[in-house]
């Protein structure tokens, strides 16, 4: 086979460098649906003299029989693999393709310009140095533009080429290229984007992809190709300190323990000191092993196994340090791209994954929200699906990181919902909230195990779960009179009761019902801190909810009784009238009926109140608490 002949790529008269002296440029194009994306691509892979005689062939052949030019090459069709990108004439996936020119190599991710793939465009940016935001010049910078783009500041991409296509359709007018210039260098500034390069083109056509046009002689910057070859991307990651986030401890024999990553900052020699974080514990470098063999130093984007002189405890998660240390807490600031179809919601469980750790994750508060037409920060209670925000995560264990700005590898991170295990976010950190390290908590003389004693029992939570109409109040509160004949010491909160006070200002949202529990949480912990049995009976339909309460009390201290009373025998009981309501459609999202509810998995105690008075389901539960020594 042979490369078909095209225009030399290069403008230039610079002699050729060799395959692996040319520097690797990543870029990413993006924009809205129909902006052209995948014709430039396809372009360049057409003047790059990448593709053979039969992919042109087959280009040809397809452009005559699923092509949208009129039987002309469909340059689209080159990076548009899937059969519905093919019949629907859009981009869907990411799709990576690499091109070269005698002066760079080039990775290039062509993302899909619909509202609904944003997380795909948001994952094609993530490794780019540098974008191509395409826009249509009829229509110039819309909503979607405006979205990409900050996705891009999020993500750290200060380049960026602007290239206005279609040019030929507004008869190659220079005035309207010049105001979409001026817009979009507005938007830029508002971004923090400092190098942004505008360029007018043709992409079908080739007109200053490659060599400049005819037909725009008003325009005289560089083409699109010009400018790739050019542009210096480099940062000074080498130049920072260094960083290994350990990804795996390989200890193949006894005589052998090494800690395996890739560099993400930084450079390390043999004999250096290193610092594991968080636990601080120092020692220095024995070897440095390669792919390539042993040796004395390692730079930056190199994948190395370090051996350490002195016997120290490293796990993965762990990061090795030196220099300056990386911050470490649990409490960040941090700005999201919600991914999940699923909205968020403040106070839900997530796991969180940044570099080679994970840790338990709740979204504390929504700060705010971007509008994206406006760039301007809205008051909001949720995310949905592509929108932008800033939040407040506490974490369950200090991780160690760096802001996003600093560091890419080390300042983003992923949330994945623990229970359908998609990735429900992608963040980038932005401060720390200091947390981990200015607020300590205060010992006190009088503590829970002295209330404890004075009151003769054992503090916990009885955590009453289940549909409306389960029996939950009811069989609470008679176990709440059944203790206080005991002579016990308890406090029952009741879901309905505590929407009079406490979360009166709570409406039934997925966001506010999590906030609900969250703060019954809270209020049943101060009640166990003060030696009581705190009964709680909420409907909590999302285990998340339920975990998080049980993670804030000790081991042993939370209950959990699912009232398993099936949704049929609720639904005929309806004490309050909520199904009727909901049934006919005046009760928007409840339980059980519009809302899921998710039954717990491995409750301490199950009750079935259709199988079980409630008189006799509370003499079970006080004689579980005598077995298990709470009274």
């Amino acid at each position: 086979m042979s490369y078909h002949e095209a225009p030399t790529i290069a403008a230039t008269d610079a002699p050729r460098l060799e395959q692996s002296d040319r520097p690797t440029l990543r870029f990413v194009t993006c924009g809205s649906v129909d902006d052209g994306k995948s014709t430039l691509v396809g372009r360049l892979l057409y003047d790059s003299k990448t593709l053979l005689d039969d992919q042109l062939d087959g280009l040809a052949s397809e452009s005559r029989t699923v092509g949208t030019t009129g039987g002309d090459l469909d340059f689209a069709l080159l990076v548009d693999g899937l059969q519905a990108e093919r019949e629907q004439g859009i981009t869907i996936d990411v799709a990576y393709r690499f091109f070269a020119t005698r002066l760079r190599r080039f990775i290039v991710a062509d993302t899909p310009g619909h509202a609904q793939y944003t997380r795909n465009m948001a994952t094609g940016a993530s490794n780019a140095d540098l974008a191509v935001v395409l826009v249509d010049a009829r229509k110039g910078v819309i909503t979607q533009t405006r979205r990409h783009s900050h996705i891009l500041s999020l993500l750290g991409i200060r380049h960026v080429v602007l290239a206005v296509n279609k040019m030929d359709l507004i008869r190659f007018d220079g005035d309207r290229f010049a105001a979409i210039t001026a817009e979009y260098l507005t938007l830029a500034g508002q971004l923090g984007t400092s190098q942004v390069q505008c360029i007018p083109v043709v992409a079908p056509d080739g007109d200053n992809i490659v060599a400049a046009s005819t037909r725009m002689p008003w325009y005289s910057g560089p083409t699109i190709t010009a400018y790739l070859e050019s542009v210096d991307v480099a940062g000074d990651v080498s130049q920072r300190p260094f960083r290994l986030p350990v990804q795996w401890v390989n200890r193949p024999h006894a005589d052998f323990r090494g800690f395996c990553g890739r560099i993400a900052s930084g450079t390390i020699a043999v004999g250096d000191a290193v610092r594991v974080q968080p636990s601080g514990h120092q020692a220095h470098v024995a070897r440095i092993l390669t792919p390539a063999g042993e040796c004395n130093h390692a730079g930056a984007g190199e994948s190395i196994t370090l051996t350490l002189a002195e016997e120290i405890d490293v796990s993965r998660g762990d990061v090795l340090t030196a220099g300056s240390a990386a911050e470490v807490s649990d409490q960040l600031a941090a700005h999201l791209v919600w991914f999940d179809d699923e909205a968020m919601v403040a106070g839900r469980r997530y796991l969180l994954k940044c570099g080679t750790a994970s840790t338990g994750a709740v979204i504390a508060t929504l700060k705010h929200r971007i509008a994206i037409d406006t760039m301007a920060q809205e008051c909001a209670t949720t995310l949905d699906v592509n929108e932008i925000g800033y939040v407040h995560l506490n974490l369950d264990r200090p991780l160690v990181f760096e802001a996003y700005r600093d560091g890419r590898e080390m300042g983003s991170f992923i949330l994945i919902d623990p229970i359908s295990h998609r990735t429900a976010a992608a963040g980038m950190i932005d401060i720390s909230l200091r947390r981990a390290t200015n607020i300590h908590w205060q010992r006190l003389a009088v503590d829970k195990s002295v209330r404890a004693r004075l009151k003769q029992q054992r503090p916990c939570v009885l955590w009453f779960t289940g549909l409306s109409g389960a029996g939950k109040s009811t069989i609470a509160d008679m176990v709440d009179r059944r203790l206080a004949e005991l002579g016990r010491h308890a406090a029952l909160l009741d879901g309905d009761n505590l929407r009079h006070g406490i979360n009166r200002d709570l409406g039934f949202s997925n966001a506010e019902r999590s906030e609900n529990v969250r703060r019954v949480a809270e209020i049943a912990a101060l009640f166990v801190d003060s030696g009581l049995i705190a009964l709680v009976a909420l409907i909590s339909p999302f285990r998340s909810e339920r975990e998080l309460a049980r993670r804030r009390l000790e081991v042993g201290e939370f209950i959990e009784i699912h009232v398993a009373t099936p949704l049929a025998e609720c639904e005929r009981r309806d004490p309050k009238g909520l199904y009727r309501k909901a049934r006919a459609g005046e009760l928007p999202a409840f339980t059980g009926i519009d809302q899921p509810y998710e039954a717990p998995l491995a409750p301490e105690i199950t009750i079935d109140t259709s199988e079980l008075s409630s008189e006799a389901a509370c003499e079970r539960i006080i004689r579980y608490l005598r077995e298990q020594n709470y009274l």
